[in-house]
């Protein structure tokens, strides 16, 4: 791969207000976010912030970095919008075409994380987003003569549903207005909390590794995504892996610091970087990784471009090491027998995040 692999912060901003605002990460800083036709944004909410109904062209996946937010999503055709609480570590699939909207209805600021592909927007690398109401919106869009006809509005009926709302993206709120609770009659499961350790992949003073796949989260089906959760004690490694599907990986750090290592088929690192809060970097198709938290730990929200991805360990007795036999392992490596023994005992269990040495 020809591309300059690289770890940035957002560097674009969307809108910035008393409200809050809205960050992404640009084609122009991150190459790959094109190539591989990947999306990434930040959204920040003050207490009473809140985004408009909008939906965008995208799959993506809402992870809560911070907070506590409301949301509404209304898919195409439904009757009913369907209401949900979530907080800090939640992650959310939001469909390309659903609508959504987003409220902040805590004391503190809230901050959502969204990862997604942007095979179908109409810019790769950006999330586009077609917003309902307000100054930008599609009713400002269609102008009040369309608006009277479809709805059967006069002209100043028309003229206040349209012009009413001259918030852009995120509007403030007053203090008491009363939002829907969250939908208790909703069939499907909507959301699943990441950052929970229960079911994870747990090793003793090292960290642990979460996945959500589709089995777990059924609605990841449509949107073709998957998520993973890391968080590394200090001076932990993450053994290094590759997804086996051709899947790619975009990760962003969410607290901590620590070192970054990409391996993909020439032989040499593909990336070779520090890594602190904030950063975003892409694992490519096929390449391998691992990771390194610093003394302080550090902690990964990732994406994947499928929601029943196939990781593969490159370290450990579920590796290619363990599984090949002797002689084959001792040629490929052109080492004696007994260094073949060495190696091969040494990755008799299961090795997927390495504590530090004491």
């Amino acid at each position: 791969m020809e591309t300059k692999m690289v770890v940035e912060k957002a560097d674009q901003t969307v809108f910035e207000g008393d409200t809050g605002g809205y960050y992404v990460w640009s084609n122009s800083k991150i190459p790959l976010l094109s190539e591989l036709k990947l999306g990434a944004g930040k959204l920040l909410l003050h207490p009473l912030a809140f985004v408009i109904p909008h939906y965008m062209d995208s799959n993506k996946i809402c992870f809560v970095l911070e907070g506590t937010v409301t949301v509404g999503l209304v898919t195409p055709n439904c009757p009913e919008e369907k209401v949900l609480l979530i907080k800090k570590g939640d992650a959310v699939p939001v469909p390309l075409g659903v609508f959504s909207w987003w409220f902040n209805g805590g004391e503190t600021d809230a901050v959502i994380l969204a990862l997604g592909d942007t095979i179908k927007a109409q810019v790769p690398s950006q999330f586009n987003l077609f917003v309902a109401t307000g100054v930008q919106g599609l009713l400002a869009g269609f102008q009040t003569d369309f608006v009277s006809k479809i709805f059967g509005l006069d002209k100043k009926e028309s003229e206040n549903i349209v012009n009413s709302q001259q918030g852009a993206l995120l509007v403030k709120l007053d203090h008491g207005i009363r939002f829907p609770q969250p939908s208790k009659d909703t069939k499907e499961k909507l959301y699943a909390n990441i950052e929970d350790p229960s079911g994870a992949v747990v090793v003793k003073g090292g960290g642990y590794v979460n996945f959500l796949l589709e089995k777990k989260l059924p609605m990841l089906s449509e949107v073709g995504l998957s998520a993973k959760f890391v968080k590394l004690e200090g001076n932990a490694m993450l053994a290094p892996s590759y997804v086996a599907d051709g899947s790619v990986e975009i990760s962003y750090v969410s607290k901590g610091s620590g070192r970054i290592k990409v391996v993909g088929s020439e032989g040499k690192p593909a990336l070779e970087s520090k890594l602190e809060e904030g950063d975003l970097f892409i694992v490519p198709q096929f390449f391998a990784s691992s990771g390194i938290a610093d003394d302080c730990g550090i902690e990964l929200f990732a994406v994947l471009t499928s929601s029943k991805p196939v990781f593969a360990q490159l370290a450990g007795n579920t590796s290619v090491w363990n599984a090949l036999s002797p002689v084959v392992l001792q040629v490929a490596l052109n080492v004696n027998p007994e260094t073949e023994q060495l190696f091969k005992s040494k990755n008799s269990e299961s090795i997927i995040i390495v504590p530090p040495s004491t």
